[in-house]
């Protein structure tokens, strides 16, 4: 069985050998870029890791794990675009280091080289990884559809934010660990248990994503804090908030919330004193802890060995604690 390094580092060595330097340069030096600058590689690991509790030899199976990660970036690439969001991963966005257009053109030409990567699994498991494959890439547009109509929205309720979120980030952690099944020749019982532990550790990860935002520790969580409130993000705490204040509270949060000029530590200070109050911190901990539970239940019982499981155990433990 690999470990989850072994395999990280397989990744990185599969991506740094992908060629990208066929004319024009203009249209994929800057995939090159966006697949440079980093990145856990959480998705591909998935799906090697979850084909490697059905057998051992992962080789045939590489080039279609690198395809999710091209997918992946080339999602963010057009999600940049989208927020007008000027840094990655401590670097310029494809878009602010060219222009639009090239962003726009270059995610596109992403989006086929994912294709291309992904057939090249073993043509028995074709049709059933790009069923797995299509569903889940136009599942992700939806998501992202969703979370930009919610900008002009007022009314989004926990429910609306929860389907949202498993569209966009977490369908593609069970897609990639149910495409990994598949192709490592797993029923379609424990392909399935799969998918679901995986949308599981999706929606987890991204309300703690959210919950971190707020309440993390900037050394720990890699990026300055408060941003979802300054730019009133519609998250689960914010929105949960709503649901809960009233009279002065419901007042005031409504006031910062629709404040156009404003001192951005008072900000972030005055509604997470708000979410304190409200106990909003401890729900949003509590459907946190929700999904990772239910995402260790799918996992116990796929039909495999502890043993083999080992390291998606351990990975949940290590998502939980910020660690990977």
């Amino acid at each position: 069985m690999y470990s989850f390094k072994e395999l990280q580092d397989v990744v990185q060595k599969e991506i740094d050998g992908l060629e990208f330097s066929t004319p024009p340069e203009g249209l994929f030096e800057p995939m090159k870029y966006i697949l440079g600058i980093g990145g856990k590689r959480l998705r591909p690991i998935l799906v090697l890791l979850s084909a490697n509790l059905f057998k051992e030899d992962l080789k045939k199976i590489y080039l279609p794990a690198i395809g999710i990660e091209v997918f992946h970036n080339f999602t963010l690439l057009h999600d940049d675009v989208m927020d007008n969001a000027p840094i990655r991963r401590s670097k310029a966005t494809v878009h602010e280091k060219w222009n639009n257009n090239v962003a726009i053109l270059s995610g596109d030409a992403m989006s086929i080289k994912a294709y291309q990567y992904i057939v090249s699994c073993e043509d028995r498991h074709l049709r059933d990884v790009l069923t797995v494959f299509n569903q889940t890439a136009l599942e992700v547009c939806e998501g992202q559809q969703f979370d930009m109509e919610f900008e002009d929205r007022s009314d989004v309720q926990i429910d609306e934010y929860l389907e949202m979120i498993r569209l966009k980030t977490a369908v593609l952690l069970g897609g990639s660990l149910k495409m990994g099944a598949v192709m490592g020749d797993a029923d379609a019982k424990d392909a399935e248990l799969l998918y679901h532990f995986g949308v599981n550790l999706g929606m987890a990860f991204q309300l703690q994503d959210d919950f971190l935002d707020v309440f993390g520790d900037e050394e720990v969580f890699g990026k300055k804090i408060g941003g979802d409130i300054l730019c009133n993000k519609k998250t689960f705490l914010l929105i949960k908030a709503f649901e809960l204040a009233k009279g002065e509270d419901k007042k005031e949060l409504e006031e910062w919330v629709s404040a156009k000029d404003f001192n951005a530590e008072e900000k972030i200070i005055a509604v997470r004193s708000i979410y304190e109050k409200l106990k909003v911190k401890d729900q949003s901990q509590a459907k946190i802890d929700e999904y990772f539970s239910l995402c260790l239940e799918y996992l116990d019982k796929v039909n495999v060995p502890a043993e083999k499981k080992k390291e998606l155990y351990t990975l949940v433990k290590k998502l939980v604690n910020r660690s990977v």
